[in-house]
């Protein structure tokens, strides 16, 4: 017992040596989504209480590679990809369910290299939804686009700031419903002095068609670690839906998150 209460404390002096002066550096340019920092987020996210007698539930895999492209000595492009894997069950109704990719959300963020006036941060351009789901319960069978912009300062060990987008729809089955979608997504994060980063924020999405909100308020704790030579990101969060769709995600729902680094 003793040797492996040694050997738990030399592991954790290892890594925390590892991660060295750099880490808080990782993890601001992890809160800030246009760093010139290549980062690969999975996310495994579990969503229950859905359906009629919320008896259905979700399982996903997002797979979120951030990629920043140099245009000049002065400006970036950061590509921004969301490609979800779905596990339905009892979903829309009991006794149905569909596995498969989902539709992708692409977005393109012109964005300066160094922050603006008072530390601004800032970035805008297209976003793209891409029907590329496998199944048509776990897409929309429409193609969308429409603009995006974030907007963040840094301040110590607090980051702060919005993302947001509005998509719609202009082709794609003709039977399928019309998208108009507004994603909100203010955030605010904190960086202790373990290198544990603190996370709040919503990802709100309004749907214009059918009036309605959906509001998941999450909390995440993520902290900076290396695997051999490999820096990354390991974290949970949770969310209350304060408001969501009829036959929508009811109550908590969780993440499991592995972000996978590779500084220039």
């Amino acid at each position: 017992m003793k040797k492996a209460v040694l050997s738990g404390l030399i592991m954790v002096a290892l890594v925390r040596g590892a991660c060295g002066q750099d880490a808080t550096e990782l993890a601001k340019k992890l809160a800030n989504p246009m760093a010139s920092l290549i980062s690969v987020p999975i996310q495994f996210n579990y969503n229950g209480h859905i359906g009629p007698g919320n008896d259905g539930y979700v399982w996903g895999i997002n797979i979120q590679p951030i990629i920043p492209f140099t245009l000049n000595e002065d400006w970036n492009v950061v590509s921004r990809t969301i490609l979800p894997v779905l596990d339905e069950h009892d979903v829309p109704v009991q006794g149905s369910g569909e596995s498969g990719l989902g539709d992708i959300v692409q977005s393109l963020f012109l964005s300066p290299k160094e922050p603006g006036a008072g530390g601004l941060i800032w970035g805008v351009g297209p976003v793209f939804l891409l029907p590329t789901a496998t199944d048509k319960a776990l897409g929309t069978e429409k193609w969308g686009a429409g603009p995006t912009a974030v907007g963040l300062q840094q301040h110590g060990p607090w980051t702060y700031g919005m993302l947001m987008n509005h998509v719609w729809s202009f082709a794609g089955d003709s039977d399928r419903a019309q998208v108009s979608s507004t994603l909100l997504q203010p955030f605010l994060m904190y960086l202790t002095p373990t290198k544990t980063t603190i996370g709040f924020n919503t990802e709100s999405v309004y749907d214009w068609e059918n009036e309605q909100w959906s509001v998941p308020l999450t909390v995440t704790l993520q902290q900076i670690i290396r695997i051999g030579r490999l820096p990354m990101q390991v974290g949970i969060g949770s969310w209350y839906w304060a408001d969501s769709p009829d036959n929508g995600p009811q109550d908590l729902g969780g993440r499991v998150q592995l972000t996978f680094i590779f500084p220039k």
